[in-house]
């Protein structure tokens, strides 16, 4: 299936007729916002630390240079080898240089957005590399050569039945609908890579600039075995991940969890200072990539900078209208939904992703629930105006916008067209838009304009 964002239309289509889809959506939506609302509630001070989330993280973007040098120097100085990547390409050559250094034919993976962004698995596999994807939702999609629907659930638009179907057919077990023995099977398999496990491959959603540490937070144990059990762990990061100091993760856990997965606190946190020093359970070797891809285009512009304080707890979307009725898939990019509908365009090209700002009500949900207060509508309607200004829009929509702006300052024009329209619907017609009226009723007009009431007020008034 073509999923790209210049398909947006026809993919929304296509998933708003697919029932089964919606109803897993939906299902497993309803329960996350439910338990959200929940484990926020216990929180009398959750919009002070959504501030301080939002001052931190607007602090360290204004001073962003300040705090990836000194990421650099701790680092460097904790043993960790240090790597600048400019886009993809670059960081895919560091990732192969080092794999093939250390003869590496099996490369274990725990979660990471910035490795799906650019393509990591991927490259390595047509470059003779098994890597195998270990959290349990990524494995899903990669036995279903998928890619993520959400941020943090890359599964979440499969159920327990299509999930056991998957398996008996990739795996040759045994059907079997029940979670426990589908994470069972999964583990078996999991546990035997991660033994055998040249390199282990990880993001990392933070990075501390005051000590130089990695931080990765996860529910399933598998990015402690993937940082550790191998000899060799690179991590990979945009470089927006930075923050200043340890003491921030304190603020940064207690609204991640709750954001991301609907927990008081994640279940496993590994904070990572150096590589093995009389550890067994430590890697021989730490490489941590900064990968730009676009992050410093963004980091330029005062309108969409914001965007750079993400900490991709994929929140916004399971709050989005849109999101919920067409799932990730729809929009055709690793970050879907009302962030990515920034960042697509943003960091990948406008011209292939125009139509992602205008994949939204603009309903404003997406900022009342994000963590770190980003007004992610404002800067959609702001990319919607850049998008026309680029002659990015069709000559159609210029034509009956400049129309409908002529005839709305023109109070003549205006009364002229809202009698005709009265009339038409008076005499039992519909105005038909295409798509719009298929699964709507065109509103009904009242028999008065509220001028026409307001004249004959006047008028009765000074008789």
């Amino acid at each position: 299936m073509n999923y790209t964002p210049q398909k947006f239309s026809i993919n929304a289509k296509r998933a708003l007729e697919n029932e089964k889809l919606r109803a897993n959506l939906t299902r497993a939506i309803k329960h996350t916002l439910t338990k959200r609302t929940e484990v926020v509630s216990e929180l009398s001070n959750w919009e002070e630390l959504r501030q301080l989330a939002h001052d931190i993280k607007k602090h360290t973007i204004e001073n962003l240079g300040y705090y990836l040098e000194l990421f650099e120097k701790r680092a460097i100085e904790n043993g960790i080898n240090v790597l600048w990547a400019k886009d993809g390409n670059e960081a895919r050559e560091f990732v192969i240089e080092i794999a093939k250094k250390a003869k590496a034919k099996l490369c274990v993976k725990s979660k990471s957005m910035v490795t799906e962004e650019i393509g990591l698995r991927e490259f390595l596999e047509e470059n003779g590399i098994e890597t195998v994807e270990t959290d349990l939702g990524e494995f899903i999609v990669q036995l279903a050569n998928e890619m993520p629907s959400h941020i943090t659930a890359p599964a979440m638009h499969k159920s327990r039945d299509e999930i056991g179907e998957l398996f008996a057919e990739k795996l040759g077990v045994e059907l079997t609908t029940e979670p426990e023995k589908l994470t069972a099977i999964a583990r078996k398999i999991l546990r035997e890579k991660f033994l055998n496990a040249d390199i282990g491959i990880s993001g990392a959603n933070f990075l501390v600039a005051e000590t130089g540490s990695i931080v990765i937070v996860e529910n399933e144990g598998n990015a402690g075995l993937t940082t550790t059990l191998p000899k060799i762990h690179i991590a990979i990061a945009g470089i927006e991940k930075v923050i200043p100091r340890l003491v921030d993760l304190t603020i940064f856990f207690k609204i991640l969890g709750r954001s991301a997965t609907a927990q008081r606190f994640t279940s496993y946190v590994s904070i990572i200072n150096s590589p093995r020093k009389n550890k067994p359970d430590s890697p021989e070797e730490i490489y941590i990539i900064l990968l730009d891809n676009g992050r410093t285009e963004l980091l330029k512009s005062e309108k969409l900078k914001p965007a750079l304080y993400c900490i991709k707890c994929g929140a916004c979307m399971l709050a989005c209208p849109v999101y919920q009725r067409v799932g990730g898939h729809t929009y055709g990019s690793i970050y879907p939904g009302p962030i990515g509908s920034v960042l697509t365009p943003t960091m990948f090209g406008f011209n292939e992703a125009k139509v992602l700002p205008f994949a939204s009500s603009l309903c404003g949900r997406c900022y009342e629930i994000c963590p770190v207060k980003i007004e992610i509508h404002h800067i959609l309607l702001w990319l919607r105006h850049e998008a026309v200004q680029k002659n990015l829009t069709s000559k159609l929509e210029k034509i009956v916008f400049k129309l409908w702006t002529i005839s709305m300052r023109n109070v003549k024009l205006y009364e002229l067209g809202a009698s005709l329209m009265r009339f038409v619907s008076k005499i039992g017609l519909q105005p038909k838009f295409k798509n719009w009226t298929k699964t709507r009723d065109f509103p009904q007009l009242a028999e008065k304009s509220f001028r026409e009431i307001w004249r004959k007020e006047l008028k009765n008034d000074f008789k």
